[in-house]
This record gives structure tokens, sequence and C-alpha cells, in this order.
């Protein structure tokens, strides 16, 4: 290895740390935007729903398309197109005089975050280990603080939504450049690591999706991060309404630990980063599945107030790791032949899981009561620790022939 490798290496670590931290921007600028945004345009309330689903078309598309893109553009190309598109649709925004126009934006914007989001998880699970990979989705919670920041500084100083969006999509733009200069080193730091293993990357691989979807294994992994970002997403939508509306819990303490739970999801992935060498991935992953179904049945059981607030940090902590865990886990559940394909079909998979069963719990709570949320919480998460489980123990037949016959694998 030459000597300016390691320098290579850190600095398109550094890249894609700071690319996942752009990509929790826009998430953090909607919410506090949100009122200005639907006055400027003169729409309802519920309008907000038609640019979510805009985004999620957009990114069920690029994520779940992900590995054929990475086979053919390479990765740093990839990246830098989909941070030039989302940079585009996001100042697009702010200049399009009438609605529709931006929900159409919205596409593009979900286009490029999908497969911002599929790329740099596959470029991490076929290059480093599990701590970055931890390290890789704190910065997405990073990104995610810093987006109402910077829309709150917009409100608050020029009283300009647009100016939020500028800022961001420039960011955008800017990482886009930085990906194309940088492309020659995308380009040999993937021909370095295929050298030194000799043997393929993820990346390297060629598979079709018919042939990924045809292994059961790949549909089980889907299944897994639909369900995880469901209960991610539920419990950080529906989490003060349950604290205020059901449970009677003063609006200032519980806005403090609906916020905790996302201060304590952030801060447990950069702890995970430190530990998950020493624990092991799939010990990590599960003994946090158990602590967040433990977490639930507390917040179910709600013998006193400040259990059930306690309980709603308790999960954003015990969560923490399962993400970037099950996704560097991804290669050893599926094999190497189909992993890069497969982290696309999950990214894909955990939109879709955000949006519909975040939406089916509020739909069973509006019919039933607000009580069915820690409920469904705590289903969701023994469903979730029992197919892990199911999932480990596929991945651990599938190997054992390659290791009793290693001449013929």
């Amino acid at each position: 290895m030459s000597a300016s490798a390691p320098k290579k290496h850190f600095a398109l670590v550094l890249l894609a740390f700071i690319a996942f931290i752009a990509l929790g921007m826009p998430d953090g600028l909607l919410g506090v935007g949100w009122p200005s945004i639907r006055a400027s345009f003169g729409v309802p309330l519920d309008s907000l729903g038609m640019l979510m689903i805009a985004g999620m078309c957009g990114y069920l598309a690029s994520s779940s398309s992900s590995g054929y893109w990475i086979s053919r553009l390479g990765l740093g190309g990839l990246l830098a197109i989909s941070c030039g598109l989302t940079g585009l649709g996001l100042i697009g925004y702010t200049l399009v005089p009438v609605w529709w126009m931006m929900v159409a934006l919205g596409v593009a914007a979900g286009l490029g975050a999908g497969a911002i989001d599929a790329g740099l998880n596959t470029y991490v699970a076929a290059n480093f280990g599990e701590r970055l990979m931890q390290w890789l989705h704190a910065s997405y919670g990073i990104g995610v603080t810093l987006g109402p920041i910077i829309m709150t500084v917009a409100l608050s100083t020029v009283n300009s939504w647009q100016l939020g969006y500028r800022v961001v999509g420039g960011f955008q733009l800017l990482l886009a450049a930085t990906f194309t200069l940088t492309l020659p080193m995308w380009k040999s730091q993937s021909s370095t690591a295929a050298a030194e293993q000799n043997a393929p990357k993820l990346t390297d691989y060629k598979t079709s999706y018919r042939e990924t979807l045809s292994q059961p294994a790949v549909w089980l992994n889907i299944l897994l991060f639909f369900i995880y970002v469901g209960v991610e997403v539920s419990l950080g939508a529906w989490a003060y309404t349950l604290l205020t509306e059901s449970r009677g819990i003063d609006p200032q303490a519980a806005g403090f630990w609906t916020g905790s739970y996302w201060a304590t999801f952030t801060i447990g992935r950069f702890l995970a980063g430190l530990f998950t060498r020493r624990i092991g991935t799939t010990r990590l992953v599960k003994g946090s599945m158990l602590l967040a179904l433990a977490g639930s049945a507390l917040l179910w059981w709600n013998p006193i107030s400040i259990i059930s607030l306690l309980a709603v940090g308790l999960i954003g902590f015990a969560i923490a790791p399962i993400f970037p865990g099950m996704t560097s886990g991804t290669s050893q559940r599926v094999g190497p032949r189909y992993a890069a394909n497969t982290i696309g079909l999950q990214m894909a998979g955990s939109s879709l899981g955000g949006s519909l069963i975040s939406s089916l719990l509020g739909i069973l709570a509006r019919r039933i009561s607000l009580e069915i949320i820690p409920l469904g919480l705590f289903v969701l998460f023994a469903a979730l620790f029992i197919l892990y489980t199911l999932a480990d123990r596929m991945a651990a037949a599938r190997q054992a022939p390659a290791a009793a016959h290693p001449a013929d694998a």
C-alpha cells in the first residue's frame, strides 16, 4: 500500500460522514418550515402528505436500484449525481411559483436522497467494519439536529423559509462538486481494496435483481428493515401525542422527553461504535432489540408518569445500534453476491415501513385509543427479534456447508 493510501482512506470516510450529515438536514428542515411553506403556497395543513409521498416515491425508486447504478456509474459517480439532484431539488423548492411544482421537485429530492443513503451504506459495509457503520448513522442524527436550527435561524432573522432550503441545497451542491473532484480516489480505493483482499468487493458483483429477489433470505431482510424503521418513525411521530393527550403529561415535559428520544438515539450510536467490536454485531443487535422490547413494555405498562417518560428515552437509546448493525451484517445474512442489491432494497423497505406502519398505528389510535400505540410497538419489537433470530440462523445454515467444504466454495 502506498503512503498516500491511508490519507485517501481517511478523506473518503470523512466525506461519507459529511454526506450523511447533509442527508439528515432536509428531514430536519421540513417540520419547522412547514407552517411558513404552506402559508406561502396557500395550501391546507394536510398537504404535507403530498410532499412526503412524492419524496418517498423518489427514494424508493433510487434506493431499490442503487446496486445497478453503482455497478454502472461507480460509487463516486452515483454520489456526485445524487447530491447534485438533491441540491437542485431543494433550491428548486424556493423558486417555483405553485405548489404542484414543489411536489414534483420532491420526487427529485427523494431520488437523490435514496441513492446517497443506499450508496454510502453499501460503501461502508463493503470496506469497513461495524464501528464506522454505527458512526456513519450517528452523523445522520447530527444532520437531523442541525436542520431545525438552520430553519429556525432563517425564519427568525429574515423570516424566510426559502433561505433555510437554499443553505442546505447549496451545501448539497458543494458536496456534489467534491464527489466529482474525488472520483479518481473512489475508483482507486475500490481497486486497491479488492487487490489487497484478493476477493471481489460487494460493489463488484453485477447480480441481477431478478436473481437477488429469488432468494428467501433477501425478502426476510427487507422485512426486517420494514418493521424496524416503522417502529423507529412511529415512536418519534406519536410519542408526544400519546404522552400529552392520552396520559395528561405536561406538554413541556412531554416535549423534552420526546426530544430525548432522538438525543439518546444519537448518543447510542456513537457509543455503539466504541463497543461493537468487543460485543459483536449479532449480540449487539439482539441485545438492543431485547432492551427496546423492555422499554416498550414499560411504556405499555405505565404505572406512573415518570416511567412513561423514561421509557421513551430508553427505547431511543436501545434501538440506536439496530439499523447500522443490521446493515453491516447484510453480507453475512444473504451472501456477498446479493449484498449490494439487498442493501438498496432494504433502504427502500425501510422508507415504506416508516410511512405505512406509522400511518397504520395512527389510524388504529384514532379508531380505538392512543394506548394502542405502545402495545403495537411491543408486538413489533417482539416480531423484529424473532425474525432477526431466524435470519441469523438461516445465515449460519447457509455458511455451514461452505465451512465444512472450503475446497468446494
